[in-house]
C-alpha cells in the first residue's frame, strides 16, 4: 500500500472532518483520479513526435497512455478531425497515489525557482490543474534521448464540492501552494 493512501485514510480523513465538521466519513473529499496530458502539435506533420511524446508519458506514468484525436476541424490551426493531437494517461488508486507522491515529494523540488504551485487553478468544481512546462523534470526521462521538450498539464480530480475543500486536501498531502 502506497504511503499517501495510507496518510489519506489515517490522518487527512480526519482532519478534514475536524476542519468541515462532515457527520459522516463518507463527506469527507478525496482524490479520484489523476489524469496527464501532453499536447503534441507536430503530430499532424510528423507521426516521431507522438510515438517520442507516448514513450515519455509512459516512462512518467508507469502506464500505457491513450493517444487523443482532434474532434473537429479548425482551419486556423490546420487541424482536421480525427488528426493526431496529443496523448494522456488517466491513474486512479494505487499508481494515482505513487504518482502524487513522486510528484510532490521528487519532482516539484527539482523545477528551478520554484515557489509553490498556484492557489488560483481550482475550477471552482474541486479539481485543481497544475501546468508543467517541461517533461525533463522527472528522473525517469533522461534529457539526452529526449526529442523535443514539452509541457504537460497534470489535473487533479477530486469529489471536492468547493474549491477551498479541495486546497485543503491537495495541502494535507503536502501539495507546496504559494504562500
Amino acid at each position: 500500500m502506497s504511503n499517501f493512501k495510507e496518510l489519506y485514510n489515517k490522518e487527512i480523513t480526519n482532519s478534514l472532518m475536524d476542519e468541515y465538521k462532515y457527520k459522516s466519513i463518507m463527506e469527507v473529499p478525496k482524490l479520484e483520479k489523476i489524469v496527464i496530458n501532453m499536447g503534441v502539435g507536430e503530430a499532424a506533420h510528423d507521426s516521431k513526435f507522438i510515438e517520442a511524446a507516448v514513450k515519455d508519458l509512459e516512462l512518467i506514468a508507469g502506464q500505457k497512455p491513450v493517444v487523443t484525436k482532434a474532434r473537429k476541424s479548425i482551419a486556423g490551426f490546420k487541424l482536421r478531425e480525427g488528426q493526431t493531437i496529443g496523448a494522456k494517461v488517466t491513474l486512479r488508486g494505487e499508481n494515482m497515489y505513487n504518482f502524487m507522491e513522486k510528484l510532490i515529494k521528487i519532482v516539484l523540488p527539482r523545477v528551478r525557482d520554484f515557489h509553490g504551485v498556484s492557489k488560483t487553478a481550482f475550477d471552482g468544481k474541486g479539481n485543481y490543474t497544475l501546468g508543467l512546462k517541461e517533461q525533463t523534470i522527472f528522473p525517469e526521462i533522461d534529457f539526452d534521448n529526449c526529442l523535443k521538450i514539452r509541457g504537460m498539464d497534470v489535473v487533479f480530480v477530486t469529489t471536492a464540492k468547493t474549491n477551498k475543500e479541495a486546497q485543503s486536501l491537495l495541502a494535507a498531502f503536502g501539495m507546496p501552494f504559494r504562500k
